[in-house]
């Protein structure tokens, strides 16, 4: 019973977060297989990441900086731009800016979710730990991943002249805020909160702010009805 409680504890943020992410899609919701499907790739990530992972730690050691922009969030968020680019970003269901919004979010939660429970289990985690765990580290995972849709969103509807620069930004900015976020973590000792807290207030209203601009460029905001939108 208390093994199953911990696991619930540590697979819920991620499910709330990525329902919220999913609800506020306005106009055109994404088929709930297709976001499961993004959910378990992103679960299915982690053992090869984790791989990959010890592997640079061998050869490159745990600097923080090294360990903070190239083991943990370079990697990361390369292998979920890649497998995003790749699954989804010319699928025919992505058909409005704010779809890369769900899908980038749906992986990120996913890989979040199991690499949560994996601490809950091998951890001495207590209900407190998973609660800091769902407001810094899942909550962090869910904005790289708004960062990284919103981008993939501008970079699919964008003229070919500029979809490869938002293609690239699409990485190179998750990327870099995952990496901050790592860096603040392991190099502050205890007064990291002093620091992560402002960081993820701002995160939070960029990446509300940018979820708002994605859904005002739908191209279905002319074809529902206004008693229909969702809000």
């Amino acid at each position: 019973m208390l093994l199953f409680s911990i696991l619930t504890a540590a697979v819920a943020p991620g499910i709330s977060l990525l329902a919220y992410l999913y609800l506020k899609d306005r106009y055109e919701s994404e088929p709930i297989h297709m976001v499961m499907r993004m959910f378990v790739l992103g679960v299915l990530i982690v053992i090869p990441i984790v791989v990959i992972q010890r592997g640079l730690e061998l050869w490159l050691g745990d600097q923080p900086v090294v360990f903070s922009f190239v083991e943990s969030a370079g990697i990361e968020e390369l292998v979920k731009w890649f497998v995003l680019y790749h699954m989804i970003y010319n699928h025919t269901e992505f058909d409005e800016p704010y779809d890369g919004i769900v899908y980038a979010a749906s992986i990120s939660l996913g890989f979040a979710t199991l690499e949560n429970v994996m601490y809950a289990v091998l951890s001495p985690a207590t209900f407190g730990t998973l609660m800091m765990r769902a407001l810094l580290p899942v909550s962090g995972h869910a904005l790289f991943g708004v960062a990284m849709g919103y981008y993939l969103g501008k970079a699919k509807f964008a003229p070919s002249a500029k979809s490869r620069k938002y293609l690239a930004i699409a990485f190179a900015l998750p990327w870099l805020l995952h990496g901050f976020y790592d860096y603040i973590m392991i190099s502050y000792d205890t007064k990291w909160m002093w620091i992560i807290v402002p960081f993820m207030v701002i995160l939070w209203s960029w990446g509300l702010h940018k979820m708002k601009r994605a859904s005002s460029r739908s191209p279905f905001r002319f074809l529902v009805p206004e008693d229909e939108v969702k809000y």
